[in-house]
């Protein structure tokens, strides 16, 4: 926990604490307790505090106690006069003691007892004379009896002397003579909490940063805080974890490191001495109990257990050994008992730590064992019925357990469970399957329970692993063992369960990598063919035909409990593949929903969504209060990061960017999610950064024709320069589009060609794109054609009523970007362009727009002859550090000061001052002071700098 390794990270007002009780000398001295848990920082902060008050001028030395475990001191001058204490003296603050009080020393350590204190006590006293300075102490909590008594009796001795003490220790019980003493002697205890999420996220950066070369994913500071439980906020932990990872572990995307691995991984790193230290820091564990956390760690991390299932699953033999050990699990706090009497770790790392040793105990032949004794004595259907928590243990068991016991036994749990806990029903279904053949008459039963009990809950996951054995039913050698009347509805529904969760993964059931046959069986089942097709128009797979007339109306398949799931219904499906296309088709397709069904706010927020490719949420607006899906599944997120495109929060929008690549690339369960590469790709290329662009649009194949695709290629070919290339691949893209039926958000693609031939002065190729977007206005008719069809005239005919109207229903529909085109069109050709282009700098900030931006907006203030507006950036929080720096600038003290103050370098300070001259919109140190005095940091504003003649890269 040294300083280089960042420990002291959100410890700036404890570290000013400490120097000021140091620096504190005669009349103000006090005796100051610093406390903590293992690993808080309570050293690092002491450490700190010394190094800076010895800058500010103050003396300081270290008291400890005899065979202290300290650091070599063979440097430093050590006083020691037998009364169990000593002081180093590395850097020769303390005067050299006269001949005389060396000799007294001597003869009281001989003595021993009160004459040595006395003796040690009247030199430092003497010493403090000459030279003022501070004692600290670290470790207090370790100090012997006989040292800590003699460490209280000082402390009453100094303080009436003006010798200021500083300690530092773990916090232990008030009844301890150690603890009680120390803490009554105190004048002040100084408690470290834990670190801030924004302190833990910052040492996580410094951390990664100086080992991978690369600063974290903001996601990844969170994951680390989850993994460490009541640990979270400890900074040891913190670097305990992070030193664990391995580059295997991490993902490059955006130049940060992503967690690669599930959140449950992350560990401690291994290592008794380490694990003991933030599991048993006071008193350490018998062997008994760290093999009890061990066995424990490796159950819990494939079955729920319940307090009473860890007796009954052990021989009576063991039971006590078992029941002390777990209670001393429980007492020392490694594990936690919820209301419900379930078992966890209180932290997860520590587990995760754990599964990495050796176990000693076989613990699936112990499950193994229990559960066959139970099933001979109540038979395997009724353990299952009143036991449901064993269903994991026979998961877990393999081929210890037969077939013949395991499958009613799982079976009568996963029905038992289906209502209460339908996590574990939904694992007893699939461990019953997966020991199921395609000859037994059960597993098409099976198979339907399974399908209901995950659409209902939206276990995407759970439907896409009952591929495996839907196809091994559906095989030729096996179809005979699947006819009967209830095979059309049962593997249809089944079929399109499965269809419905691979799309939610952005799969193509068309073409699925792991089940490559399932496109072929989707076939033969109308339902799970207009879900594919579904998908292929949200560019999910291949464009396929679009379902017949016929198709259409085809019964309800889903059984009597439709109107609780989730999957749509015959008119529903033709609803959303209609509001894809065109006008027309879409109302023909919502006269045959019933006259309440769907509203005209809900169906432009269907329509909406079908330009985006945001596939949940096109079935969000479509199902209503029926849509369950999994959070964790792509299209869930990808719904998310268009939320956040369109609202403006471009960097959350990234983050779901990384979040739904790092699934793509790690879940076996995930496919290839090719919307959110472009819309992420966009979104760099109009921050002015091509080379991330490049690095995301690769990633999309050049047939996916979806307008949103197209508008990512324009963008990213325009700014590297192939100009002329870019506007003809995108008219090829549009048509491509409009002619696979695709007319949902080619009116952007066409109004950014339209734009970009404006700023080019291309008349020609502007007055195209108007009457290309007057076209698709009159086939498709949206909103978003509506205020496309305004913008455009806008700026083909510098229409300022078109513009004004087309700005109103953006700013209500929710769209940031395009308000910021818009205002720019409003600055060139409005009366009052300088509200514009405020309005439009302002907005631009909330997207951290680039270059692009920078230029039309260098261009637009030239033709009005009006000034750039400057924001300062009000709505960004000032942090304790920001203001302590603010504070200490505005009193006049220079870098150096600063430094000293802080502890850091001249050249630290000068970066800081930087950034928070940027984030503040100052430009020096007088224009900080003043936004400081004024109050003006606490509130947006806006400044305005004089046109530039020079490139947009100036400003």
């Amino acid at each position: 926990m040294r300083q280089q390794r960042g420990a002291v990270i959100g410890r700036d007002g404890a570290v000013r604490d400490v120097v000021e009780a140091l620096r504190a000398t005669g009349e103000a001295a006090r005796a100051l307790l610093v406390t903590a848990e293992a690993g808080m920082g309570k050293t690092a902060v002491l450490e700190q505090a010394q190094r800076a008050a010895a800058q500010a001028g103050a003396a300081v030395v270290r008291l400890g106690w005899e065979d202290e475990d300290a650091e070599d001191t063979a440097d430093a001058t050590v006083l020691d006069a037998g009364c169990g204490l000593t002081v180093e003296d590395p850097y020769g603050c303390l005067p050299p003691l006269t001949a005389l009080r060396r000799a007294q020393l001597r003869t009281a350590a001989r003595e021993g007892g009160a004459s040595a204190l006395s003796a040690f006590s009247e030199a430092l006293t003497e010493a403090s004379r000459q030279t003022p300075f501070a004692l600290v102490v670290d470790s207090v909590e370790r100090m012997p009896q006989h040292s800590a008594n003699a460490l209280a009796l000082l402390l009453r001795v100094f303080r009436p002397r003006g010798i200021p003490v500083v300690m530092a220790g773990r916090p232990r019980p008030a009844a301890e003579p150690v603890r009680a003493r120390l803490t009554a002697a105190a004048d002040q205890v100084l408690e470290l909490p834990p670190l801030q999420p924004a302190d833990v996220a910052t040492l996580v950066n410094i951390h990664i940063t100086r080992r991978f070369g690369r600063p974290a994913e903001p996601a990844l500071p969170d994951a680390v805080s989850r993994a460490l439980g009541t640990l979270a906020g400890n900074p040891r932990a913190v670097l305990s974890v992070l030193d664990a990872l391995d580059e295997q572990d991490l993902l490059e995307l955006d130049g940060r490191s992503c967690l690669a691995l599930p959140e449950k991984r992350l560990r401690l790193a291994t290592g008794t001495a380490e694990l003991l230290r933030f599991g048993w820091p006071d008193t350490p564990a018998d062997s008994k109990t760290i093999k009890a956390a061990i066995v424990t760690a490796h159950v819990l991390d494939h079955a729920e257990v319940h307090i009473d299932d860890a007796f009954t699953m052990t021989p009576s033999a063991g039971a006590r050994s078992l029941e002390h050990a777990l209670d001393r699990l429980i007492k020392d706090g490694i594990l936690t008992v919820d209301p419900q009497g379930r078992l966890s770790f209180a932290v997860p790392a520590l587990a995760a730590a754990l599964r990495t040793l050796p176990i000693q105990r076989d613990v699936q032949g112990n499950s193994a064992r229990y559960i066959k004794r139970l099933a001979d004595e109540l038979g395997a259907e009724a353990t299952g019925r009143g036991y449901p928590r064993l269903a994991d243990r026979v998961a877990a068991s393999g081929p210890l357990l037969d077939d013949a016991l395991a499958v009613p036994l799982l079976l009568a749990a996963a029905r038992q469970e289906a209502g209460t806990n339908w996590p574990r029903s939904a694992r007893a279904y699939a461990a019953a399957l997966h020991r199921l053949t395609p000859q037994d008459p059960r597993t098409r039963g099976v198979l339907h329970e399974a399908s209901s009990l995950s659409l209902r809950h939206g276990d995407h996951e759970g439907l896409l692993a009952l591929g495996k054995p839907l196809l091994a039913l559906l095989d030729p050698p096996h179809t005979e063992h699947t006819e009967g009347v209830e095979k059309p509805a049962c593997l249809s529904s089944i079929a399109a369960a499965w269809v419905w969760a691979a799309l939610h993964e952005h799969r193509a059931p068309c073409a699925d990598s792991i089940h490559p046959r399932f496109g072929k069986v989707a076939d033969r089942f109308p339902a799970a063919a207009g879900l594919a097709a579904l998908g292929g128009l949200y560019s999910i797979g291949p464009l396929t035909a679009r379902p017949t007339e016929a198709s259409r109306h085809i019964l309800d398949t889903s059984g009597p409990g439709h109107r609780r799931m989730p999957l749509p219904k015959p008119t529903e499906l033709h609803l959303m593949t209609a509001a894809v296309g065109s006008h027309t088709e879409l109302s023909r397709a919502r006269q045959h929903m019933p006259p309440d069904a769907i509203d005209d706010h809900t169906l432009d927020q269907l329509r909406s969504a079908a330009a985006y490719a945001d596939l949940a949420g096109a079935l969000a607006a479509v199902l209503g209060d029926r849509y369950v899906a999994a959070p964790e599944g792509i299209a869930v997120q990808y719904r998310g990061m268009v939320r956040d495109y369109l609202s403006g929060d471009w960097d959350a929008a990234l983050a779901a960017a990384r979040r739904i690549e790092v699934r793509s690339r790690t879940h076996a369960a995930a496919g290839t999610p090719h919307l959110p590469r472009a819309l992420a790709a966009e979104i760099h290329c109009t921050r002015g950064d091509v080379a991330r662009a490049t690095t995301w649009l690769d990633l999309v194949p050049d047939t996916l024709t979806h307008p949103l695709a197209a508008r990512a290629r324009l963008a990213v070919r325009y700014w590297s320069g192939r100009r002329e290339e870019a506007l003809e691949e995108a008219w090829h893209d549009a048509r491509q589009a409009r002619k696979s039926g695709q007319l949902a958000g080619v009116e952007r693609l066409l109004l950014r060609i339209l734009s970009l031939a404006a700023d080019s002065d291309q008349p020609h190729t502007v007055q195209q794109a108007l009457e290309e977007v007057e076209t698709l206005h009159e086939e498709a008719a949206t909103p978003m054609t509506h205020e496309a069809l305004l913008l455009a005239r806008g700026i083909a005919h510098h229409d300022a009523d078109s513009a004004l109207t087309a700005h109103r229903l953006i700013k209500l529909r929710g769209d940031v970007h395009l308000s910021v085109i818009c205002c720019l069109c409003l600055t060139r050709i409005a009366d009052d362009p300088r509200r514009w282009l405020t309005e439009a700098v302002h907005n631009a900030h909330t997207l951290g727009l680039g270059r692009p931006f920078r230029t039309a907006v260098t261009r637009a203030a030239q033709q009005r002859n009006i000034p750039v507006p400057r924001l300062r950036q009000g709505h960004h929080k000032l942090t304790e550090p920001d203001i302590a720096l603010v504070r200490m600038v505005t009193d006049g003290a220079s870098n150096r000061q600063i430094a000293a103050e802080l502890a850091c370098s001249p050249k630290t300070v000068e970066q800081r001052l930087t950034r928070l001259f940027q984030r503040t919109g100052s430009r020096s140190r007088r224009e900080l002071t003043a936004a400081w005095l004024n109050g003006s940091l606490t509130t947006s504003g806006t400044v305005c700098d004089p046109p530039s003649p020079h490139s947009a890269d100036d400003h």
